[in-house]
C-alpha cells in the first residue's frame, strides 16, 4: 500500500511539474503574439548588442527620441541621444 503511493508520487510529481513548466514557457513565448493585445507602450527596445560578457549596448525609442544606453554590472548609462527618424505610416 505505502509502496504503491510512493511509486505514484515519484512518477506523477515530476510529470505534473514538467507540464506546469512547459505551459508557463509556452505562455511566455506566445503571449506577445496574441491578437487584440494593445500596443500602448511608451518605450520600445529596438536593438541590443553584446559588447563584452558584462556590457551590452541597447537602442531605445522613447517619446520621439532614440537613446543609446550602455547596460552593465554598474548600471545603465546614457551614451547618446538623437531624434528618432520618422517612419512612413
Amino acid at each position: 500500500m505505502l509502496w504503491s503511493y510512493i511509486l505514484k508520487l515519484v512518477v506523477l510529481l515530476p510529470l505534473v511539474c514538467g507540464l506546469m513548466i512547459g505551459c508557463l514557457y509556452l505562455w511566455r513565448r506566445l503571449e506577445s503574439r496574441m491578437p487584440g493585445r494593445p500596443d500602448t507602450r511608451m518605450i520600445a527596445v529596438k536593438e541590443t548588442m553584446m559588447i563584452s560578457p558584462g556590457l551590452r549596448l541597447a537602442v531605445i525609442d522613447f517619446e520621439g527620441k532614440r537613446l543609446l544606453v550602455s547596460v552593465g554590472r554598474g548600471g545603465v548609462n546614457l551614451v547618446d541621444r538623437v531624434d528618432a527618424p520618422r517612419t512612413l505610416s
